[in-house]
């Protein structure tokens, strides 16, 4: 059992003994025993024990507010009304606390599948474990692309090139030797090592391994629209609450009795409910897209992905299936077979091979005698180089083999101008008819010597043609871009309907390129030849056009692109500093990974949106209803009690919002306050006259005593407010599909009921009766419908196109006419 307080009273300081590793790695018993003293290798956090955060939830604007009220009932000796605000209270703090509970751990979960891994030798072998289980003494690999994850001196390996900004503030990458040290949170951005751990969890120089899962630390316009939303509606309600409190004071009202009834107004008018709504919603939705292989690394991300409407996409992996087999070899004039594949082979890793190494590998199986040869220093592929190279030394000669990109080792070999237009035939050949190729030489000390090309081919994925299909139905245009030849790209497009327009980067951004890029960028179906720096200038020229830019990667340096596009997505298998830098990370392979977390991300957005609309309508109802109700007649429509009541019975759907189904947009959705202040606007304005309507009814024909108005009046705000809920779900008619889910169904049903019983058995009010109550519910379901004709009217009014898919739209016709 691992004690942190048993971990902080460990010294800082360790013998070097204490630190070494012997050429097996620890065994696993003694790593188990350093795990128990040192502890995790993660930062300790400070977490508040659960009473102490549930008794937050007493300390407050808005529980003071409430506490207020119930100090004032005592006062005034209402002790029905004390026990209820109480309850009131309680009610808030308790469902406060369950949400966010909920919210906290679906964000520990998402840490948890985040969580960094790191390769270590224990027992004599190599394997991957949690980082979180290193320990001082132990032996790992770290390579390009990995996060550094501990503190390490480094061991064995020809160099390793860091990446230390985040902790120094360097703006360079740092060389590093043997001997040296290497921090935690550092990236490593070329070269491989092993390397010993001597500080793990808090004792690490900067200690930034707990931070990979970004937590929202920038509000998103979405959350600044709806927080917005909630000033305006504190600020509404502070204003009416003063007039009423103004009008009280100039008719002589009882002075305490009217400052409580204003403050649990204030109280049940103000959305209290607003901050712990919005992040459960998105908790829960990110929790589905956890589900659906698509980890959200930054929950304010998920509105971006609900926007998207441009995917720059990798080929490799993302559009294919990442599985390359190797085709016929092409020998170099004067070279045999044989030698070509021992060399491709030899500047191959073998005991971690990336795909296009297990290819080399298993079509190089047939060849004897590999294990002669020795392989004294190995340099793997290198995205800048674009090449891997290997030191070997067989019967005590020692040479150098290398294979990568044709166009770079052709470099390297410098051959004739005649050879080098017929390798780069060869390589045009075999791109037409889908193959990438290898080049492959061989230096023994008098320089570069080519040894021939070996095609690769893999195929597109069997679904992908479908899924760009239905992704460009969903108003997403994807854009291919691919380290590869031109050639390959634009099969590869065609094979996948993308179009065949492939431009090569150096042709926009190279010297010479055009100094409009953005006409070119925004034509091309793709791009070949790309390299990281590449892929940022294309994000960053869409961006600027306007549009919201999704972008995938998987190595080091797609890290930048991925940091600034709107929807950084970390593919399948991606380095750690990419999965760092992405907004999604991907668990699954594949295209319709990433437009089914497009649809999912629509839907939270639709939730939400759903919930702004209902908010304001509501408080707007409630608040012109009643400032009208006492300015005009000087008549309390309800009761405090009442008051406290409605919020209460309110609170218990609302939170189940984040649960509802609802239907997704067919394009991409934008934040439209206008639109949403609008509907809002017309639906609360309905709600105060069909309020005043059953006011009139029941006061002028049926001569109801107050006790009994106001009886009806809580009903029928009750009925009418819930049903709001079903009426915000969507633009159309409430009953079309998606129907609501039975989550939300069923608390807002249960409330709508226990308030009817309080009313027809006259429970801290008068009793209306059944005969009553069931007229309030028929003029509330009638009403009902003609609300929802008022919405949808509103809807058709503000036009059918929402601004920001008109505004796609002509994006889509401008792109398809250029």
């Amino acid at each position: 059992m691992v004690r942190p307080q048993d971990r902080d009273r460990e010294p800082l300081d360790e013998p070097p003994s204490r630190l070494e590793s012997p050429p097996e790695g620890l065994a696993s018993d003694d790593a188990l025993r350093r795990l128990e003293q040192y502890g995790y290798n993660e930062l300790p956090e400070r977490k508040s024990s659960p009473l102490r955060k549930f008794l937050g939830y007493f300390w407050g604007p808005i529980p003071w507010m409430i506490e207020i009220a119930a100090a004032l009932s005592a006062l005034l000796g209402h002790w029905a009304d004390l026990a209820i605000i109480v309850l009131m209270l309680l009610i808030n703090a308790g469902v406060g606390f369950w949400q966010e509970y909920k919210a906290d751990d679906a964000i520990a979960l998402l840490r948890q599948r985040l969580a960094l891994k790191a390769r270590v030798k224990r027992d004599g072998a190599w394997r991957d474990i949690e980082a979180r289980l290193l320990v001082p003494g132990d032996l790992i690999l770290i390579k390009l692309g990995n996060i550094v994850p501990a503190d390490v001196k480094l061991a064995e390996g020809p160099y390793l090139s860091v990446d230390q900004s985040a902790l120094t503030g360097e703006s360079l990458p740092a060389d590093k030797k043997s001997g040296e040290d290497a921090y935690s949170g550092s990236i490593v951005r070329q070269g491989e090592m092993t390397a010993v751990v001597t500080a793990t969890g808090g004792r690490t120089y900067f200690g930034k391994t707990a931070r990979l899962v970004q937590q929202a630390g920038t509000v998103s316009h979405f959350q600044r629209a709806v927080l917005q939303i909630g000033n305006f509606l504190i600020l509404t309600t502070v204003g009416l609450v003063a007039v009423m409190v103004v009008a009280g004071l100039f008719r002589k009202n009882p002075l305490i009795e009217m400052v409580q009834f204003a403050l649990i107004l204030a109280v049940a008018s103000i959305p209290v409910a607003l901050p712990a709504v919005l992040s459960v919603t998105m908790a829960v939705g990110a929790e589905r897209l956890a589900r659906l292989k698509a980890i959200v690394s930054r929950l304010v991300s998920i509105e971006e992905m609900a926007g998207m409407d441009t995917l720059c996409s990798d080929k490799t992996g993302t559009l294919t299936k990442n599985e390359l087999t190797l085709g016929s070899a092409q020998p170099a004039r004067g070279v045999e077979l044989e030698e070509l594949l021992v060399a491709a082979a030899l500047a191959s890793r073998r005991d971690a091979p990336d795909s296009i190494d297990a290819a080399v590998l298993a079509g190089a199986s047939q060849v004897r005698g590999l294990e002669r040869f020795e392989v004294r220093a190995f340099h793997p592929f290198d995205p800048v180089a674009k090449r891997a190279e290997a030191d070997v030394e067989r019967d005590g000669k020692c040479f150098k083999v290398a294979k990568g990109a044709p166009q770079v080792i052709v470099d390297m070999c410098a051959p004739d101008p005649e050879a080098r237009r017929g390798i780069a035939a060869l390589v045009e050949e075999d791109a037409a008819k889908g193959y990438r190729t290898l080049g492959v030489a061989r230096d023994d000390g008098q320089g570069w010597r080519y040894l021939g090309l070996l095609p690769l081919f893999d195929p597109p994925r069997d679904d992908c043609a479908q899924t760009i299909k239905a992704a460009r139905g969903m108003g997403v245009d994807i854009k291919m871009l691919t380290g590869d030849h031109e050639a390959i790209a634009r099969e590869i497009s065609g094979r996948l309907d993308l179009g065949r327009n492939i431009v090569v980067a150096d042709t926009v951004f190279g010297d010479g390129a055009p100094a409009d890029k953005l006409p070119k960028i925004m034509a091309a179906d793709g791009f070949a030849r790309v390299f990281p720096e590449h892929k940022y200038a294309i994000v960053k020229a869409l961006q600027g056009a306007g549009r919201i830019v999704g972008m995938t990667g998987d190595g080091v340096n797609d890290a930048p692109a991925l940091r600034q596009a709107d929807v950084g997505i970390a593919v399948s298998g991606a380095t750690d500093a990419a999965r760092a830098a992405a907004a999604l990370v991907l668990v699954a392979p594949g295209l319709s990974v990433i437009t089914t977390a497009i649809e999912e991300a629509r839907r939270i957005f639709e939730r939400m949106t759903s919930y702004a609309i209902y908010r304001i309508a509501e408080t707007m109802r409630l608040l012109l209803f009643m400032t009208a109700a006492i300015l005009i007649f000087n008549f309390y429509p309800v009761t405090a009690i009442m008051v406290v009541l409605l919020a209460l019975l309110n609170d218990i759907p609302i939170m189940m919002i984040s649960y509802d189904n609802v239907p997704f947009a067919r394009m991409p959705v934008r934040w439209d306050m206008s639109r949403v202040l609008t509907v809002a606007s017309v639906l609360g304005a309905y709600g105060v006259i069909e309020s005043f309507v059953i006011y009139w009814l029941a006061r002028d024909y049926l001569h109801l005593p107050a006790a009994a108005l106001q009886a009806v009046i809580f009903l029928k705000l009750l009925v009418s407010g819930h049903m709001t809920i079903y009426l915000t779900r969507n633009k159309g008619w409430a009953w079309q599909r998606p129907l609501p889910s039975w989550k939300l169904i069923v608390p807002c049903e249960a409330t709508q009921f226990l308030g009817t019983l309080l009313v027809v058995y006259g429970v801290t009010m008068a009793p209306i009766g059944w005969g009553l109550a069931l007229f309030v519910w028929a003029y509330a379901i009638a009403s009902f419908f003609v609300a929802n004709a008022v919405k949808i009217g509103s809807y058709r009014l503000l036009g059918h196109v929402a601004p920001s898919h008109a505004l796609h739209l002509a994006r889509v016709e401008r792109h398809v006419s250029a």
